[in-house]
């Protein structure tokens, strides 16, 4: 049995964060039939590198999906998409604000043949408000955000983050959002609107910046790998490389003095002896750390490490992480059969559930791969079908 097996989802979204987010509703269990657009579908199956003509990145963020194909501008497919919309609990659109009430698949429209409808919409600024009108992307809201204004080294350019971080956090703002929209309708039969905004979705991330700011007006500045509390938090480069030092309490960071560089003195050191002195100082602290730990490689510091308790760990690229012995015993690598690409390897599951885990049931869906499935299954015969196809209204 599946958390969602239950759930039918619609997703007509596409590249990152909707289909993130029915990615997840799939994972859990939910049907989810995504709707394509006719003329080449998702624009990420555009997106390289491709194997066997087949895009990576769509396959990556598509599974436990079924994939058909409708020009929502065409009145039949849109008579279509209303029939799957009459018996969907979940709709999940990121069209730009005033788009679907142009295509007449808005949450009004649908929510006449639906009451019960969960419908989220994720744009760049979100439905209302000066900037609802804008194209949001995911580095124009790291940036707007001032996320970028406190990556990387003081004094250096402002960087991104590794990943599409907040793509991929509207997603999973997403996914809670509806999972509570579900419960709420489960206990009262109403469906309701949800809105989210890509740019919004990191700002509760930011809990120490904003107590900083809120209590005494101070804004974050780039810390480069340190900690903006906690002190030592930070990378320390050993003789071979760097690793990751969690210090992020008094108990750990007497452990690391005791137990792990044998320096007990550093304990009365009255620059080190809090963790407010420590961060007040972590130039000085860096300076010492960092003498210690060039003697000797990376390996015999993370065994001392373990030894003692003190949270620490290698900075891996992601070859190295995605072989880790950790990561691959917990399954987070997993293996898909695909009928076009072969066997390719993918992400796995961060939440292990007891007694409802997880499933892989099919690869990411080729190109409208199950539109005559879907639509049999609403009742249209082989001939209607034969014919919408024929007059380019599905594909």
């Amino acid at each position: 049995m599946l958390a969602l097996q239950n759930m039918k989802v619609l997703d007509i979204s596409q590249i990152m964060a909707g289909p993130y987010c029915t990615m997840v509703l799939g994972d859990l269990g939910a049907e989810v039939i995504k709707v394509e657009k006719a003329n080449g579908g998702d624009d990420s199956r555009q997106m390289g590198p491709y194997v066997n003509g087949e895009s990576s990145c769509f396959f990556q963020i598509n599974r436990n999906k079924k994939s058909i194909s409708l020009d929502l501008k065409d009145s039949r497919a849109r008579d279509i998409f209303y029939r799957l919309a009459s018996e969907a609990d979940v709709i999940v659109e990121n069209y730009r604000p005033g788009v679907t009430q142009s295509l007449e698949i808005d949450y009004e429209t649908i929510s006449r043949i639906n009451p019960g409808i969960i419908y989220c919409s994720i744009s760049g600024y979100g439905q209302t408000g000066p900037y609802r009108s804008k194209g949001g992307f995911d580095l124009v809201a790291q940036g707007m955000s001032g996320l970028m204004s406190m990556t990387g080294e003081p004094g250096r350019s402002p960087l991104k983050t590794g990943i599409a971080v907040y793509d991929i956090g509207g997603g999973i703002t997403a996914v809670y959002s509806i999972l509570a929209a579900y419960i709420h309708k489960q206990n009262t039969g109403e469906g309701q609107h949800i809105d989210i905004a890509i740019s919004e979705c990191g700002l509760p991330w930011f809990s120490w910046e904003a107590a900083a700011y809120f209590a005494e007006g101070r804004v974050p500045q780039p810390t480069g790998s340190r900690h903006r509390v906690s002190a030592p938090y930070q990378a320390i480069k050993a003789q071979d490389g760097y690793l990751m030092l969690g210090c992020a309490n008094q108990r750990t960071w007497e452990r690391l003095c005791r137990d792990v560089i044998e320096r007990e003195d550093l304990l009365v050191d009255a620059r080190f002896v809090t963790n407010s002195d420590r961060a007040r100082n972590v130039e000085a602290l860096e300076d010492i750390l960092q003498d210690i730990l060039s003697r000797q490689p990376i390996r015999h510091w993370l065994e001392r490490c373990d030894e003692a308790g003190v949270p620490a760990g290698p900075i891996n690229d992601f070859a190295q992480a995605m072989q880790d012995e950790h990561y691959l015993a917990r399954d987070m690598v997993q293996e898909v059969e695909h009928p076009v690409i072969g066997t390719m390897k993918t992400i796995g599951f961060p939440s292990k559930f007891s007694r409802t885990p997880s499933q892989i049931r099919r690869p990411a869906p080729l190109f409208a791969e199950h539109t005559d499935e879907v639509l049999q299954d609403i009742g249209l015969t082989e001939a209607e079908i034969l014919g919408l196809r024929s007059e380019g209204c599905i594909r």
